[in-house]
This record gives structure tokens, C-alpha cells and sequence, in this order.
């Protein structure tokens, strides 16, 4: 697993944890539903702070707070 895609576990995990929808969370973050179903795209290849940022807002959690789990833990060493 790579750091978007765990980043995409995460959010999906916290929207299924609060019965929320991606359309929902666009809302209150602020951005376009479009931003938060590209995010989620698994095709697409990166992911912005700035929007997993807004995206924590409308969650009402810090940073820290997202990357405190364990999905980010098990992540392999990006520099071989």
C-alpha cells in the first residue's frame, strides 16, 4: 500500500465510522464533491495536503489526528 492509498483507507474508514457520504464531507470542508470523488479515484496517483487538510476540517480533527493510525504505520519505506 502506498501513502495515497492509505490515505484514501483512512477517509473511507472515518466516512463508514460517521455514516457519511463523500458528498456530505465535500460540504462541510468546503470543497467541490468532485475534489473529494477525484481523491478517492484510485487512479489517480497523488493527493494534496491542502485538501486532506480541508477534508480534516470538515471533519472537525487535527492532522495529527488523521495520521494517527495504523494503516500509516505499515507503510514501506518510500527511499530504496
Amino acid at each position: 500500500m502506498n501513502v495515497k492509498e492509505a490515505v484514501v483507507a483512512r477517509f473511507n474508514d472515518i466516512l463508514r465510522q460517521r455514516g457519511m457520504r463523500p458528498n456530505e464531507l465535500a460540504v462541510r470542508a468546503g470543497v467541490t464533491p468532485s475534489s473529494v470523488y477525484s481523491m478517492l479515484d484510485p487512479r489517480r496517483k497523488e493527493v494534496s495536503v491542502s485538501l486532506v487538510k480541508k477534508l480534516c476540517d470538515g471533519l472537525e480533527m487535527s492532522l495529527g489526528e488523521f495520521f494517527a493510525s495504523p494503516v500509516f504505520d505499515a507503510l514501506e519505506q518510500e527511499i530504496k
